[in-house]
């Protein structure tokens, strides 16, 4: 909720003060790096000893929240006042005679040593505080809204830094929501009932939470200077991008009773309207293929991760989650494209969900600021221009404009080429007629021109060898997609055994590569292709 950022400057500080008065008598004959060790050891103090001091300057918390939260708080909270609202501020703050109480604590090592301390606490607050905001509407209405029955459990993230030998001990700490657990509070109009407007609860529960996570959840972080100096490097500072392909999905839940499922995807680093990427809506369709690409700007990549929420679109109605999935970024290793299928599940912080949702299919490539030259990026068309095609676009006329400093219009360079699909040979697919046998033949399809091409049928056979060749001119790679279908043959009709789609990314990156792609559908079969890519360069006005 919007008032802990106050009541975690009070705590942080007072934390601090802990620290140093704890070992202040020893601090002045220490080196930084003396003093690193030293309140690393306050990591290591129990946590009925902690609480104790909590308790202790827990008054002195209380009685510096009230301006403090008005100056750091109400400021976030006019960023996010819904329109209906002209202002919301704070006309009652105290936050009550139970402090909170620390369940947890340690040191994050890899980001301790000489120039500072990391420190992680989990915090439990059951607490009674006395919190009253005024809100005004655009039509001039005024109305005190009361926070009750508050309880909140999560973990902080507190860094003292740099580390200096005079007292007390540190130059700054910020602080951050490393990770919220619970959150929950309730609203109610002062003389009278909150659900006699409507809209209104949402509004303002919408607008408090959006505010946490955008002004103190990590990596977002505050800082609060103790001694003069300049602090600007402990600040939020973007530190790569995050491309993402959304494929496709495959055996979502159905959600409707009438048809089927009308799938969408969210996907999101940081939970902010503004930095959240929609997919569009596949109709009737439990196996959608989206193919769309987003960008995401990365803040710290070794505890973010990127979310994927399904939802099932239901017109005018609130959407229906049909699963989510998670990839953390850590595990992504930079400038190497990553191939994924995630497991969809009804909540992300309690699995206990084993029903079948469906997957997801994702590409994904975490390229960190100022490495953009050690690797290739397939989903930026730069990676394989000449120097001069760079010029080109970039604006220059040719060789003599570079030399003459004239422009042209700037162009846009797309990924165009041919792409040759050698279709090898299907293995173990199952069977179809009552012989026990197929009469298998594969279709190929590039997604976005529609031009389709087949092999021939071969007859009675579960394990066919084509071997033929086809070619594709493609216009736009890095948004195309190959889909290769197996068909059984039939006189009287034809049908479909199964499916692989894949995107053009790995191609682009290998030139050429042969692998066996196992068919969506049967519960048996793969296709083995061999994909070669001769790129060319085609120009448009922007």
């Amino acid at each position: 909720m919007s008032f802990l950022v106050g009541m975690i400057i009070g705590i942080s500080v007072g934390i601090g003060l802990i620290v140093a008065f704890a070992k202040y008598e020893n601090i002045r004959s220490m080196h930084r790096s003396q003093l690193a060790t030293t309140v690393a050891a306050f990591a290591r103090m129990t946590l009925t000893w902690l609480n104790a001091q909590l308790d202790k300057i827990w008054p002195y918390v209380n009685e510096a929240a009230s301006d403090l939260i008005r100056s750091n708080v109400e400021p976030i909270l006019e960023q996010y006042t819904p329109a209906i609202f002209s202002s919301m501020k704070f006309s009652k703050l105290t936050l009550g005679t139970v402090a909170p109480q620390f369940t947890g604590v340690c040191i994050v090592e890899e980001e301790s040593g000489d120039k500072g301390i990391t420190m992680e606490l989990e915090m439990q607050w059951d607490g009674n505080p006395n919190i009253v905001l005024d809100i005004n509407t655009r039509v001039g209405v005024a109305l005190p809204i009361q926070v009750k029955n508050i309880g909140f459990t999560g973990v902080f993230r507190l860094v003292f830094k740099p580390l200096a030998e005079e007292f007390p001990c540190f130059g700054a700490v910020s602080y951050s929501l490393r990770e919220k657990k619970k959150l929950d509070f309730t609203l109610k109009v002062v003389g009278g009932e909150i659900s006699a407007i409507p809209g209104l609860s949402d509004a303002i529960e919408e607008t408090i939470r959006d505010a946490v996570e955008d002004s103190i959840t990590w990596p977002v972080r505050k800082i609060v200077s103790i001694l003069p100096g300049d602090y600007s490097d402990l600040e939020l500072k973007p530190v790569g991008t995050l491309e993402v392909k959304l494929v496709q999905g495959k055996d979502l839940t159905n959600k409707d009773l009438v048809g089927k499922s009308d799938p969408y995807a969210v996907l999101f680093i940081r939970p902010l309207r503004s930095r959240m990427k929609t997919s569009k809506t596949i109709n009737n369709q439990l196996n959608p293929i989206w193919n769309e690409h987003f960008e995401f700007v990365v803040e710290d990549a070794s505890t973010q991760h990127l979310t994927v929420r399904v939802f099932d679109d239901e017109g005018v109605q609130a959407a229906e989650l049909i699963g989510c999935a998670l990839v953390e970024l850590k595990d992504l290793e930079p400038g190497k494209v990553k191939d994924v299928w995630l497991k969809l599940v009804k909540d992300l912080e309690i699995q206990r969900d084993n029903k079948n949702r469906g997957q997801v299919h994702l590409e994904l490539l975490y390229c960190p600021y100022g490495t953009e030259s050690n690797f290739k990026n397939p989903f930026n068309p730069d990676f394989q221009l000449t120097t001069l095609e760079k010029a080109m676009k970039s604006g220059t006329d040719g060789a003599d404009g570079l030399n003459s400093g004239r422009t042209s219009p700037k162009k846009n360079v797309i990924v165009r080429g041919v792409l040759t699909v050698t279709v090898i040979a299907a293995e173990d697919l199952p069977a179809t007629d009552l012989n026990g046998k197929a009469d298998p033949y594969v279709v190929l399809v590039m997604k976005k021109s529609e031009k389709k091409v087949k092999t021939r049928v071969l007859t009675k056979n579960l394990n066919p060898v084509w071997n033929q060749t086809f070619e594709f001119v493609v216009e736009d790679a890095l948004h195309d997609m190959l889909i290769a279908e197996v068909w059984d043959h039939d006189t009287f009709g034809k049908d479909k055994i199964g499916r692989c789609i894949m995107t053009l990314t790995r191609v682009l990156l290998e030139g050429e590569f042969q692998d066996s792609f196992p068919l969506d559908g049967p519960t048996s079969g793969k296709l083995l292709l061999h994909l070669q890519w001769t790129p060319q360069l085609k120009f448009r006005d922007s």
